[in-house]
């Protein structure tokens, strides 16, 4: 067999695998070379730049000076905002300047959407996102990650205050996160499963790694921050203490809202962040972390909810509402809402 033959011979099913960039892969997805076809993989496609500056940031930072640390304001939602937040903020609105394609961006950084009025006239889209969840674990070089959703605009928006966005989360075309850890993980959905691809730096793309993702319908992790056991109702503490009492489950809390989703849409489990006597509406956003999550994992066959109703069903009444969230697999979910509604085997 000579060399050439050799060559020729290369499973096809590989060599195809590799070929698939995330933009050829959001075409196929949309079964069309539309123009909106066209759009929502441009889109992605600067998505998927914005993750690459912003993994690039994070594996030099340590030794960049000035780029950890806090920057001594708080944001919309009254927390300290670290350095890395707002470059990774500046980085979506960068990648969309002068795109034509997004007209405005909504993200837990801005008390108000960022409107970009050259792109307004044609541009029909919205990008929300958080730019860096856990951003805690950057200065102790953990994992972070990134959260986003599209939405079209609906009606002109003539007076700024983006009222369309507060729709359920049926709205989002697509919603995904980019995962920044030992590799760079990116991972999303259009309604049609979910599709994960990791960044190959030696071309610099994303390339497919797994499509139409299914997690198990029951796993052993939990997550949660049992820092606030205290703080919690309690059915949400029975549940714990359930956990505790019986073999077969691992607690796993990192922080990091991504890190902790991408290990139960893999592995299987169940994710909490209950209301507490503090923050009785939960810390999450919706609009930015919950609903595009949940759309992930209602598509790779699991289930989120609020604790009182599906968080994709949730109708916000302003840009940044919290809801609480429970995330993961069907049986596990049902557990925690079984002592929720004081029913089941315990």
């Amino acid at each position: 067999m000579t060399s050439t033959q050799t060559e020729i011979n290369i499973p096809e099913h590989s060599l195809d695998r590799d070929c698939t960039t995330l933009s050829r892969h959001v075409l196929q997805q949309l079964q069309s070379f539309s123009p909106d076809a066209q759009d929502l993989s441009s889109i992605m496609n600067r998505i998927a730049l914005a993750g690459k500056l912003i993994a690039r940031r994070l594996s030099r930072a340590g030794l960049m000076t000035g780029a950890l640390g806090l920057t001594g304001d708080t944001n919309v939602q009254g927390e300290s905002v670290k350095k890395m937040d707002i470059y990774a903020n500046e980085v979506f609105i960068s990648v969309f300047k002068q795109s034509g394609l997004v007209c405005r961006l909504a993200s837990e950084e801005m008390e108000k959407p960022y409107y970009i009025p050259e792109n307004c006239p044609v541009g029909r889209y919205t990008l929300l996102y958080d730019p860096i969840d856990g951003s805690s674990n950057v200065d102790i070089n953990l994992n972070v990650g990134s959260i986003f959703a599209i939405r079209q605009q609906q009606g002109e928006d003539l007076d700024g205050e983006a009222k369309d966005l507060l729709t359920d989360g049926s709205k989002q075309i697509a919603a995904g996160y980019i995962l920044y850890g030992p590799a760079t993980v990116l991972v999303y959905t259009m309604g049609k499963g979910v599709h994960s691809f990791f960044l190959d730096p030696s071309l610099g793309e994303f390339i497919l790694a797994q499509e139409n993702i299914q997690m198990p319908d029951h796993g052993s992790v939990y997550s949660a921050n049992e820092g606030n056991f205290w703080q919690w109702e309690d059915q949400i503490r029975d549940y714990i203490r359930y956990v505790h009492r019986h073999e077969g489950y691992t607690g796993r809390y990192s922080g990091a809202l991504v890190g902790d989703l991408h290990r139960i849409l893999m592995q299987g489990g169940v994710f909490l962040y209950p209301g507490s006597v503090d923050n009785p509406d939960g810390k999450l956003r919706l609009l930015y972390e919950t609903a595009p999550l949940a759309m992930i994992m209602e598509q790779a066959g699991g289930k989120g909810s609020t604790g009182q109703q599906r968080i994709m069903d949730y109708i916000p009444s302003k840009l940044h509402q919290r809801t609480p969230a429970i995330l993961g697999s069907k049986k596990d979910v049902d557990l925690v809402l079984s002592f929720i509604n004081d029913k089941g085997d315990k």
